[in-house]
């Protein structure tokens, strides 16, 4: 593949996803003029690009959609979600047409049929539309441009050194015959006096001459208006030149939802790189190192100190070991914050994915996300897509009622669906909420018996929270028939999965009639945590702190033996306990009681670990205190080992195994 074509494969990707989310915007804001300006010059730019690279299904596929959607703009035709419908298709097409020009798999396409069905809306005959303000005059609607929000920042940001931005429009005489010379002689001269940072249409296209006599420049400089105009003035075939300043009153364009306020407070020049996520990678193994030696010179240094006492040499040996470890831990934070990610680019394929849903299932639903710019580790935001997928699919289908039903309740006719993210302490929380029908933990119980997942005894031994945790069960469902949205009882039991895979847990709370709630809590990042450093029989073992729920202190009295397992008694609840050695070999706990610690001893130091609705107590030596660690793979030699997430390198160089607890529980006996 050549670099061209990789190039505009990465332009076209980026192009159709924000056609996709600016068409399902439109059907909600349907008069929005400056929202349809904008998807028109999306499907103009990536027409221009796929017709210069000779992909001409593509070309021809978004000149009819450019034709429809000029057509609306023009005051000629409504926002209708038939029309939305056409258009979503047709994009869907593209994607299948990139996906060929990429050498990926893809869905065949009939452009012809599609090009009928875009030619066809075109012909038809609306009385309504999108208000027009240029009235007919296509030439002039390249006075419609609107800045991006980032370009409007950067004019802040120039506004702010002292530069002006100046908005140049430039009309060509009617008999210039080499109008791409004269554009670039014009910005030949403007790009002199400072920087042109957008271009209508754009430099591809005049170069190309694909423009009628006028383009426009935003140029960022220190020359004040008349410097602009006399720089212009000896070119000749120029009919007009109209130089504008664009002010500090610069409007965000992406309507209602999002004033100034959302804004940010400081605005400066960004600049960036593109890097190989392979070299972050890389970056940060090395940075895990690093967190490992700042350990080792930690410990190091207290052994010195016990040796030798208050000795200058320690002191100046502590002295760079703070210091070293106050530098490792701002490069470990901006590695971290190069791996980061905002999880928009999860969320912004779901308001189409829901509007879809809610068509198919004849419902009405008001899609609300919030926190779009929370950022994560890039390896978390791979795992959490399906899962978050499957929780909207069964919050359409299952959670919310149809119109009919929500007005007999009393219900707003309209249900509401919101996916929310944001930062809490270590962790990043992601919630999905509907006001739905909610969740009946006893019609959760009796269906769970119904389909023979548990016995009628299991079932009469449940609480509400274990009746909740049903749902994720593989095989469970309360749809009494399959559909193509969800019935067949696998999404939630892949919810589950996934998020206890990367450490997270899902939390639900639910009210018959009100709504459902689901609670995803995720770390910040795979690859160094915070975990609780224990020890048993001689060998360290981290617990990671998102499993983790509290350390209690119990006495060999408070031990009893249910059912043959020995449990404890902890706020009104039955908690199983086990040892580490129960589980890879070892003794009961009574007798490692004995043997370790005598019956002189105080009691029994205990970790209260939980993995979803499972909670259980192991006990342990010594409690060593919190610590961050670097998450190793076992490698291949030693393979998965049930219960062991993986392994760490302890400051005194030893090897310390990471505790998978959702394993631990499963390897106990405990499901």
């Amino acid at each position: 593949m050549s670099e061209y074509t990789q190039v505009f494969l990465e332009e076209a990707e980026e192009l159709l996803e924000s056609l996709d989310q600016e068409l399902v915007r439109l059907e909600q804001e349907k008069t929005n003029r400056a929202l349809l300006n904008d998807i028109f010059r999306v499907a103009h730019t990536l027409k221009g690009s796929s017709a210069s690279m000779g992909f001409d299904s593509i070309a021809e596929l978004t000149h009819e959609m450019e034709s429809l959607l000029d057509k609306i703009r023009q005051g000629n035709g409504e926002v209708t979600s038939e029309l939305i419908d056409v258009l979503l298709q047709s994009l869907d097409a593209l994607r299948s047409l990139v996906d060929e020009v990429a050498g990926r798999p893809a869905q065949p396409v009939e452009v012809k049929a599609l090009v009928d069905r875009l030619q066809s809306f075109s012909a038809s005959d609306h009385k309504k539309g999108v208000p027009s303000n240029s009235p007919g005059a296509h030439e002039q609607s390249i006075e419609d441009t609107s800045l991006t929000d980032s370009e409007q920042s950067v004019i802040r940001a120039a506004q702010e050194k002292g530069f002006y931005t100046y908005k140049i429009t430039v009309r060509l005489d009617s008999g210039c015959q080499m109008k791409s010379v004269r554009a670039y002689l014009v910005f030949n001269r403007l790009e002199k006096m400072g920087e042109i940072i957008k271009a209508v249409p754009p430099v591809e296209d005049i170069e190309a001459e694909k423009f009628d006599r006028v383009f426009l420049f935003y140029l960022v400089t220190q020359a004040d208006q008349r410097e602009v105009e006399e720089a212009l003035d000896t070119i000749a075939e120029l009919e007009s030149v109209w130089v504008e300043k664009v002010g500090a009153d610069v409007k965000v364009r992406t309507g209602a939802a999002e004033t100034e306020e959302a804004l940010p407070h400081e605005y400066r020049f960004l600049q960036t790189v593109r890097v190989d996520v392979g070299r972050l990678d890389n970056l940060m193994n090395l940075v895990g190192e690093l967190v490992i030696d700042r350990t080792r010179v930690e410990e190091i240094g207290s052994q010195v100190r016990v040796r030798l006492g208050n000795d200058p040499v320690v002191d100046a040996l502590e002295e760079v070991s703070t210091h070293l470890g106050r530098l490792t831990g701002e490069l470990q934070e901006e590695i971290m914050k190069a791996r980061m990610l905002p999880i928009d680019q999860v969320f912004s394929r779901f308001p189409r994915m829901v509007r879809d849903l809610a068509r198919r299932a004849q419902k009405e639903i008001n899609f609300i996300i919030e926190g779009r710019e929370t950022e994560l580790d890039r390896s978390v935001i791979e795992e959490i897509s399906d899962p978050l997928i499957h929780l909207l699919r069964n919050a359409v289908d299952h959670g919310i009622e149809d119109r009919q039903e929500r007005i007999r309740l009393g219900k707003d006719p309209v249900g509401t669906i919101a996916v929310r993210a944001f930062h809490y302490e270590n962790q990043i929380i992601i919630t999905v909420e509907d006001d739905g029908q909610g969740m009946d933990p006893e019609v959760l119980r009796r269906r769970a018996v119904e389909k023979g997942l548990i016995t009628e005894e299991q079932a009469s031994r449940l609480n509400t929270a274990e009746c909740l945790n049903l749902i994720f069960l593989p095989g469970f469902s309360t749809s009494k028939e399959v559909t193509d949205i969800s019935g067949r009882g696998v999404g939630m039991d892949i919810v589950r999965d996934r998020v206890e895979k990367i450490n997270g847990t899902v939390d639900i709370s639910t009210k018959v009639g009100k709504g459902t709630k689901f609670t995803i809590r995720l770390p910040l990042t795979l690859a160094i945590n915070r975990s609780l450093m224990v020890k048993h029989q001689g060998v360290i073992y981290a617990f990671p702190l998102v499993n983790v729920m509290e350390t209690i202190r119990i006495s060999p009295e408070e031990i009893k033996t249910v059912h043959g397992r020995q449990v404890i008694l902890l706020r009104g609840s039955v908690l199983p306990l086990c040892n580490l050695n129960q589980i890879y070999g070892g003794h009961h706990l009574s007798t490692v009681f004995k043997t370790d610690k005598g019956e002189a001893d105080s009691g029994l130091s205990v970790v209260v670990v939980g993995a979803s609705d499972k909670r259980v107590g192991i006990v342990v030596d010594e409690l060593l205190g919190e610590q961050e660690i670097v998450i190793k793979s076992l490698g291949d030699f030693l393979g998965r080992i049930p219960g062991i997430a993986g392994a760490t390198i302890l400051g005194n160089g030893s090897i310390s195994l990471i505790l998978d607890v959702r394993g631990f529980v499963e390897q106990a006996g405990l499901n």
